[in-house]
């Protein structure tokens, strides 16, 4: 081999090396992948990374990949039955275990997330990550006395927005404290839902949709007048789904800037707007149990309309409750409520049927200055006062028992009406749910237009035939147009009660009954005093 050559291979090699250590980096080594268990390979969750330190949720939450399939997790309490969806950390069904139907199955406040899913959240009113699939950390709770809370975590992270939510349960409460931390968003809604919490839609007897609590106000909604977006701010307390005895709440433990309430999909939707950051609520679906809200001392209770004697009706309630808790029978508490609330009224009625009873002995007495006045109607007015300062008759002394007993009608009717604690309350004999009416004789096939047909019963029936006795015993006018028109409203009254609650019906039969007894007693007491100053 020629010296040249020797050269020139020996510059070739140098220079190859040298381009090799310049230009050519080295390719990593490999680390060995760890194979993906079953769980994995289903929900499209990542594979673990090996890292020194356990990174923050934040960071955790930028690692997630979006899972590819839907994902449910249940949880089951003593008190409901629930199922959260991957898609979107939202509730996709709710089931009360406490409380059944009239064919003994249990209530459903949620059976489908229909034009909203509850706990959905997003941007403004869109919702977006409503739709979007969320990672699950946790899986099927079943909570009972030795496992008495548990946890679900769902995380979201995609084109800078990350979201984890952390839902805690217990076993002894319908009460789920719902932890938010969000950023990414230009704004920051949750919405309760659409027919969330709404189980009864067809009783009408009190309101049924959405409701806000602002400070101590109730704002009620009714999805056939909403024609436009509500928004309201400051003493934001709670938003529901109400119905008579039942709800759904989200009621915000950090401060909200925001409540919107607006028609979707025809469904009216609640949801309330917050900041990127930390959110904390609590999701409260149940019953309207005044007691066991009252507890929670955020306002909850409100949820429960007494009406506008709530002063009134609040002691009387207690006063029911504590009936029951000693009798053990809410029928015969109201029997004994209905006695306890009539006694102190005893004096003044006793002192208005005397008037009214006065009043008719000098009716014909009244007739004839009428007559006889009957073109000076000044002189007549003079006559008559004289007349009634002779006979010591106060016209007026029938209205005042009356007026004074208005609060405490309306109070009564409103606890009967609406409490929980009655909705399938038996009494007695063939009453065995004094939150409905009185069917034992089946419906009238006659129908009226927004009232519809008309359940039978004795209940109503017997109320009727006690104020006709009622009307009988009751000193009226001589005026027999007058009492032909009063003889009339038992009847009215008697339909009109046809499809009211055994209880209300109850509450106005003792109520009749105890009147009767009363009128009893006033008039043979003055037949009595009557007889004494013809003998003097």
């Amino acid at each position: 081999m020629e010296k040249r050559t020797l050269i020139a291979l020996g510059l070739s090699f140098a220079i190859l090396m040298i381009y090799q250590f310049l230009f050519v980096k080295p390719e990593p080594q490999k680390v060995p992948q760890q194979p993906k268990t079953v769980e994995q390979e289903k929900s499209g969750a990542p594979l673990p990374e090996s890292s020194p330190a356990a990174p923050s949720s934040a960071v955790m939450a930028q690692k997630q990949k979006i899972p590819s399939e839907e994902k449910e997790v249940r949880v089951e309490t003593e008190l409901y039955s629930a199922v959260f969806s991957s898609k979107g950390a939202a509730l996709q069904f709710y089931e009360l275990k406490k409380y059944q139907d009239n064919a003994g199955k249990n209530v459903v406040l949620l059976g489908s997330p229909g034009a909203a899913a509850p706990l959905g959240i997003g941007s403004k009113e869109e919702l977006e990550l409503a739709e979007m699939n969320f990672h699950i950390t946790g899986h099927d709770l079943k909570l009972d006395s030795t496992n008495p809370s548990g946890t679900l975590v769902f995380a979201y992270a995609d084109s800078g927005v990350s979201v984890r939510r952390t839902c805690t349960f217990s076993n002894s409460t319908y009460r789920v404290d719902i932890k938010d931390e969000v950023s990414g968003f230009p704004d920051y809604w949750i919405t309760l839902g659409a027919d969330f919490g709404l189980y009864d839609k067809k009783d009408t007897s009190s309101h049924i949709g959405p409701v806000l609590l602002k400070e101590t106000d109730r704002i009620e909604f009714n999805q056939a007048n909403l024609n436009e977006t509500k928004s309201y701010a400051q003493g934001l307390k709670w938003i529901a789904q109400e119905d008579k005895y039942f709800f759904a709440s989200l009621v915000p433990m950090t401060p909200v800037e925001e409540a919107k309430i607006w028609k979707h999909k025809d469904s009216v939707v609640a949801a309330f707007r917050g900041k990127s950051g930390n959110n904390s609520f609590i999701l409260y679906a149940g019953p309207k149990e005044y007691d066991s809200l009252k507890v929670l001392n955020v306002g909850l209770e409100h949820i429960v309309d007494f009406g506008f004697f709530s002063i009134i009706a609040l002691p009387l309630f207690w006063v029911l409750k504590f009936f029951y808790q000693v009798i053990g029978n809410y029928g015969w508490a109201i029997v004994v409520l209905t006695i306890l609330v009539r006694i102190p009224f005893i004096p003044l009625v006793n002192k208005s049927q005397k008037a009214m009873k006065k009043m008719q002995d000098i009716q014909p007495r009244m007739a004839e200055i009428r007559e006889k006045y009957k073109k000076d109607p000044q002189k007549m007015q003079q006559e008559m006062m004289q007349l009634y300062k002779t006979h010591k008759v106060n016209p007026l002394g029938g209205c005042l028992p009356i007026l004074l007993q208005i609060p405490v009608f309306f109070a009564l009717y409103k606890i009967l009406l609406i409490t929980i604690e009655l909705r399938h309350a038996p009494f007695m004999l063939w009453i065995k749910d004094l939150s409905g009416p009185d069917t034992l004789f089946g419906h009238l096939p006659l129908s009226i237009p927004f009232i519809g047909g008309f359940a039978i019963g004795p209940l109503p029936i017997l109320m009727g035939a006690t104020m006709v006795i009622q009307q009988k015993m009751t000193p009226t006018s001589l005026d027999p147009t007058q009492n032909k028109i009063m003889m009339i409203m038992p009847v009215v009254f008697t339909f009109l009660f046809l499809n009211f609650a055994s209880g209300l019906v109850l509450y106005w039969l003792m109520n009749n009954i105890f009147s009767i007894s009363q009128q009893f007693y006033v008039n043979q007491k003055l037949a009595r005093e009557k007889e004494a100053l013809k003998a003097s």
